[in-house]
């Protein structure tokens, strides 16, 4: 490939041992765009947003409709470095690359009812420094619609105990945000602290059980929630309390908007399958109309 493309790898970072994976994957896709390219005759700086639906068409056509976004993001970001730090592009093409509207032919997403809820909690022992640990964790899920690994990623220099709040400053959407802690689910996390959370240097606000004493995975949170649903006789997963919470924004009264904010959306698509879940709310946003 020519060196263009090598220096968007070096410059995005990509080329880091720690995300091999993800280069070889982008190094691939960058490769079919310019043998695309060169079979079509084109060059980078004469590319339109016509020809770039054109190679996403055939480039994409055998892959489900979750590597189809993937590759699209992969595009964008190389886009972008075109126009923005290369100045190859006459325009920034990046934010044009989109898919379809996929929220109506998605799954609706899973979440607890009231007293699948209660049955949760109520199944929660605070016996062991693990059982409150996942007590915290619960919280934090349920209370604030999380994601396993925002709540990873939690450190105690991100919770202000006077204020009642939490910054999250890594985002999936890289959209960092303050979030008002409830009063149970502040008292989880001091628990916590006080009484299980081991003694380290480490700032990271959950930590493993057993030396040595690291930042826990988000795949343990998914676990020890997982297992926690399992015990109170939910066949669910730590996901259905981030879907559970949208729902109850949106039973409460909130706005499609407001679950957008709130759960760290990007895009006002990406919060409108949660009006699967509630049907009034979904029939006065798309009819207009009111029961």
């Amino acid at each position: 490939m020519p060196e263009i493309y090598q220096n968007y790898l070096e410059d995005s970072g990509l080329t880091d041992k720690t995300r091999l994976k993800q280069m070889k994957a982008v190094t691939t896709f960058l490769r079919k765009l310019h043998i695309y390219l060169e079979k079509m005759e084109l060059n980078l700086v004469d590319l339109s947003i016509d020809q770039v639906d054109a190679f996403l068409a055939e480039v994409n056509a055998p892959y489900a409709l979750s590597t189809r976004r993937l590759l699209r993001s992969y595009l964008r970001g190389f886009l972008s470095y075109l126009y923005h730090q290369r100045c190859v592009l006459r325009r920034d093409l990046a934010p044009l690359v989109v898919g379809p509207p996929e929220f109506g032919q998605s799954k609706p997403p899973c979440f607890l009812r009231p007293e699948e809820i209660k049955r949760l909690f109520k199944s929660v022992q605070l016996s062991t420094a693990r059982e409150i640990r996942t007590y915290a964790m619960l919280h934090l899920a349920y209370t604030l619609g999380l994601r396993p690994r925002e709540i990873s990623l939690i450190t105690l220099d991100d919770i202000d105990f006077t204020q009642r709040c939490l910054s999250l400053k890594q985002r999936k959407a890289n959209n960092p945000t303050i979030l008002p802690l409830s009063e149970q689910t502040l008292k989880a996390i001091v628990t916590y602290i006080i009484g299980a959370r081991p003694s380290s240097y480490q700032r990271a606000l959950f930590l493993n059980i057993k030396r040595p004493y690291k930042p826990i995975a988000s795949t343990t949170i998914c676990l020890e929630l997982s297992r926690l649903m399992k015990k109170a006789g939910l066949d669910a997963t730590a996901y259905w309390l981030r879907h559970t919470y949208a729902q109850n924004i949106l039973e409460n009264g909130g706005s499609i908007f407001e679950v957008k904010e709130m759960l760290g959306h990007n895009h006002i698509e990406s919060s409108k399958k949660y009006l699967h879940i509630h049907i009034t709310m979904m029939r006065e946003v798309l009819f207009n109309e009111t029961l």
